[in-house]
């Protein structure tokens, strides 16, 4: 690739030294919704933000706890067999295998005192919704360079046009190029994105940074002591017992990054339509699982998952997840 980029005279210098592609496999049902969605491949390919070439490849099947038996729809689907997610990891295994992998494969870039990465998806779906949601479902801390991205379908329409959903296979043919694989298999999907993604390069489109999560919320205040009802003396509150955090491990990227067991859950509340409001119609901000935001029994934006489950226990809603009315 950088023979031919040097003999056509093309490609552009870009800012970073390594693109990372992701293309994740959840567990779905067909015509219907699943909740929780849990990731059950992951797979990424490093691609060399010079020449465009493929450094390296990463896949690991990951163990969903919530839907342990995958339906037949999406076996069909995504080609992921039953015993491949029997033998997986957990989601905090496969983060720290995969930052581990990204370390190695990232080792011989020169005496540079920092790499230069970025994420690469097709959409926003994988970083801004899957991995994030089932990261604070979870409890599980990811590494800081999943928190921006380059949706490739942004330079793909600004480069060769199509608009409207034009979807992966059908942006690697409008660009030349022949489908390798099979579709929905994540590390198929992934591959051929990195070989759009060269392309582009080659044709000498710019690329940048699309997409980003917002910073979380402060945290909560400590709220004062209550007095109790019966003469006024100090309530007694019972403190939780402590949790054992795992020891953290260095990632290759912004220092390290910890494997954290998952918060203590509140009951969920059962699903409801999704033109309904969980809060009985008050004007406080309710959270649909997937982020779609509620105020007094209004959707503000269409649920993108069709989800209808709703989670008001889940907190305040994330900033880049609110709609605007």
């Amino acid at each position: 690739m950088a023979t031919i980029m040097a003999a056509r005279g093309q490609g552009l210098e870009q800012d970073f030294d390594f693109f990372v592609v992701v293309d994740f496999e959840a567990t779905c049902v067909k015509d219907a919704r699943i909740f929780p969605q849990e990731i059950i491949e992951f797979p990424a390919v490093l691609v060399d933000g010079a020449t465009g070439r493929i450094e390296s490849a990463f896949r690991r099947y990951v163990r969903p706890k919530h839907h342990p038996v995958l339906t037949q729809f999406c076996r069909e689907l995504t080609g992921i067999r039953q015993e491949d997610v029997d033998g997986g990891v957990d989601l905090g295994e496969a983060l720290w295998l995969h930052d581990a992998w990204l370390k190695a494969a990232t080792a011989g870039a020169g005496n540079k005192r920092s790499v230069r990465l970025a994420v690469v998806t097709w959409g926003d779906w994988d970083c801004r919704t899957m991995l994030e949601f089932e990261c604070r479902f979870k409890g599980i801390e990811k590494p800081s360079y999943f928190d921006q991205w380059i949706n490739l379908r942004v330079p793909f329409q600004a480069a060769l046009g199509g608009g409207g959903r034009v979807n992966l296979q059908e942006a690697v043919r409008a660009a030349g190029l022949d489908w390798e694989g099979r579709l929905h298999c994540g590390l198929d999907d992934a591959r051929n994105t990195a070989r759009l993604l060269a392309e582009l390069m080659r044709r000498g489109v710019k690329i940048t940074i699309t997409g980003s999560l917002a910073a979380p919320p402060p945290p909560m205040q400590k709220q004062p002591a209550r007095t109790s009802p019966c003469g006024g003396s100090p309530a007694l509150a019972s403190a939780p017992p402590p949790i054992q955090q795992q020891p953290a491990r260095t990632g290759p990227f912004g220092g390290s990054f910890a494997l954290v067991p998952a918060p203590i859950q509140q009951k969920q509340q059962p699903p409801q339509p999704y033109m309904i409001s969980p809060c009985g119609g008050s004007s406080a901000t309710c959270l649909c699982y997937c982020g779609l935001a509620s105020r007094g029994d209004v959707m503000h934006g269409k649920c993108f998952s069709g989800c209808a489950s709703w989670s008001p226990a889940m907190g305040p809603v994330p900033p880049y997840f609110a709609w605007s009315n």
